[in-house]
């Protein structure tokens, strides 16, 4: 018995020695898999986290009421708890009870800054707007004045909170450097024109209310805020994606503005003359402002039809209003010219590169076919990309944005080529620069079988499709977006690996082109990185990483073709002859097979 346990137990210890070295010998291939390519996720199980003890003095506690045994709120939930009740509240109330105002604000950036400008705007329209009607039209009485007083206030104390809190904050460059210091912006507003404007819009004029009464033109001040809207303009149209609607929305406004202000002075002129007294001023009927616009569109528009003007104050009246709407309405429309025509510059240009074409095309007698796709390219190519050629916006832009939009729009695509994982990531960012963009209409050839291979493709859009068998014509796959293929071709030797099947665009496809030179050029200053691509150029070609047309076609040339095996009768032969020694035919031949074979090695 003593026996049989001992020879047990040493089972036991071998067969569990054999296991640990079985798992010490997968780690260690693992290890060197992982130094070989450092990219490759690991195929390791996450540690699982042994069960621990509980604390003896613990007491359970026991689960909010109306949850069962077990469960547990997840991480992201909160839970508030009231005499016997347990709620859920929400964790934004926590960030709005904790949050703090920045001590900074970035004017060019931030979007909560570009919000309070439009609340500053918002208050500066009303002071512009409504001052005049107020003052020129029996609109403000005593009835309601208590709700034009609240309003203005408002508005004041916008513009106060602007002063002290906002523009106090903004960052400023100085020498090239950003500046975020509290002290040193406060003195930057303070020595700006900005300060100057700010305080002249705030004086206290309101005093005179008490000894003239409440004239709306005390603040007329107010209106002076107009590098507030100038500063709105241009951080809104930065951060809108069609910022020619607001141009024109804008360019309106002044239009119906200039409308406006010429319609309070024609009432106050009619007033000032009598309501009534002559044909020419207004006749007190109807609704004074409505009517009062009216004429101010005829006038400054010059459409005519008006009424004579009879007294002298009338007719001096009058020419000022034919000479103002004469410029201002001119004004307008080169303003409005200049916003559509930088709508439209884009389509502009792409219609005179698309009539340029045709003009070409015609004039060589190019066929209808050709030229139909052609301009089939063209309308693809401008809806799908808002321009024809990227490297004309990109080339504008410094080295380092381009990598930035590089890195954005192709890394993704990139880093998850096989062929490039483990390599320098710096170098994959150098080749990212070097991709070209690609446009392939239906049925086009991306490449052909037998031609030298010199390119490799990402579908960045659309799919293609890879035809083989007997007739060159059969499907073999369909690769989608995010595909890669002939990255194989960029570091063949020898002119480049030959193309061993057709590949055509299936629908419109766009595709990145990274050409071999630029590669080249790319790996000169990264030798290590060269070496591990063609380490694993060769592996995948042995592997078989290749279509599966492969066979039979014309591959990568040899300097000896391989050779047929001998026939294992004819080796038996041979071999007898060797070991008896003998000295006629089949011995030449056994010598020439070995001559042959330490060739070939």
């Amino acid at each position: 018995r003593v026996g049989s346990a001992t020879s047990l137990s040493s089972a036991i210890i071998n067969t569990r020695l054999q296991e640990l070295v079985k798992l010490f010998k997968e780690r260690t291939e693992k290890v060197k898999e992982k130094l070989t390519d450092p990219d490759a996720t690991s195929d390791d199980e996450s540690p699982t986290t042994s069960p621990a003890k509980p604390a003896p003095a613990a007491a359970p506690v026991p689960p909010p009421a109306g949850e069962p045994e077990g469960d547990k709120p997840a991480g992201d939930e909160h839970y508030c708890e009231m005499l016997c009740c347990t709620f859920k509240y929400r964790p934004w109330l926590d960030h709005l009870k904790n949050y703090q105002f920045p001590s900074s604000i970035d004017p060019l950036t931030n979007l909560m800054y570009v919000l309070w400008l439009f609340f500053v705007v918002m208050a500066w329209n009303w002071n512009c707007w409504l001052i005049p009607v107020r003052w020129a039209f029996p609109y403000q009485t005593p009835a309601n004045i208590h709700c034009w007083l609240v309003v203005d206030y408002l508005c004041d104390l916008i513009y106060l909170l602007d002063i002290l809190v906002f523009q106090t904050r903004l960052q400023f460059v100085r020498g090239g450097d950003i500046i975020t210091d509290k002290k040193a912006m406060k003195e930057n507003y303070l020595r700006s024109q900005r300060f100057k404007m700010d305080v002249v819009c705030l004086l206290p004029l309101d005093f005179f209310y008490f000894k003239v009464g409440i004239n709306p033109l005390l603040r007329f001040p107010r209106c002076l805020k107009y590098m507030a809207f100038f500063e709105f303009n241009n951080r809104l149209e930065a951060i809108l994606s069609k910022a020619y609607i607001y141009r024109v929305i804008r360019t309106t406004a002044y239009l119906l503005y200039s409308l406006h202000v010429n319609s309070c002075l024609y009432y106050w002129a009619s007033a000032y003359e009598g309501l009534g007294s002559t044909t020419w001023v207004y006749d007190g009927e109807g609704n004074s402002y409505i009517r009062c616009y009216y004429w101010a569109v005829k006038t400054l528009i010059t459409i005519g039809g008006l009424p004579d003007p009879k007294t002298l104050f009338e007719i001096v009246f009058q020419l000022l209003n034919y000479f103002t709407g004469v410029f201002a309405f001119s004004v307008m429309i080169g303003q409005m010219r200049d916003v559509v025509g930088a709508a439209t510059a884009g389509q502009t240009y792409y219609r005179s590169c698309m009539d340029s074409t045709i003009k070409y095309m015609n004039f060589y007698k190019i066929p209808k076919t050709v030229q139909n796709r052609v301009k089939t390219w063209y309308e693809y190519t401008w809806h799908s990309q808002g321009m024809l050629d990227e490297l004309e916006l990109l080339v504008q832009l410094p080295d380092k944005m381009r990598l930035d939009i590089a890195i954005d729009v192709n890394y993704n695509i990139v880093s998850k080529v096989a062929l490039f994982q483990g390599c320098d990531r710096q170098m994959i960012f150098d080749m990212l620069k070097r991709l070209r963009s690609v446009v392939y209409l239906p049925n086009d050839y991306v490449c052909k079988k037998g031609e030298i291979g010199r390119e490799m493709y990402i579908i960045q859009a659309g799919q293609v499709q890879v035809l083989g068998g007997p007739d060159g014509k059969t499907v073999l796959v369909t690769l989608k977006a995010g595909s890669v293929f002939g990255e194989i071709s960029l570091l063949a030797a020898g002119g480049g690996n030959r193309r061993t099947a057709n590949v055509v665009a299936h629908g419109f496809a766009n595709l990145f082109i990274l050409d071999k030179k630029d590669l080249n050029e790319i790996l000169v200053h990264y030798p290590e990185s060269q070496k591990l691509l063609r380490k694993k150029a060769k592996k995948m070609l042995k592997t078989g990483n290749k279509p599966k047309d492969e066979k039979g076609g014309p591959g990568d040339p040899l300097i000896i073709p391989p050779k047929a095996d001998t026939p294992k009768l004819f080796q038996a032969a041979l071999a007898a002859t060797g070991r008896m020694g003998g000295k006629g035919p089949l011995a030449q031949l056994r010598w020439r097979l070995k001559e042959l074979k330490a060739m070939q090695a």
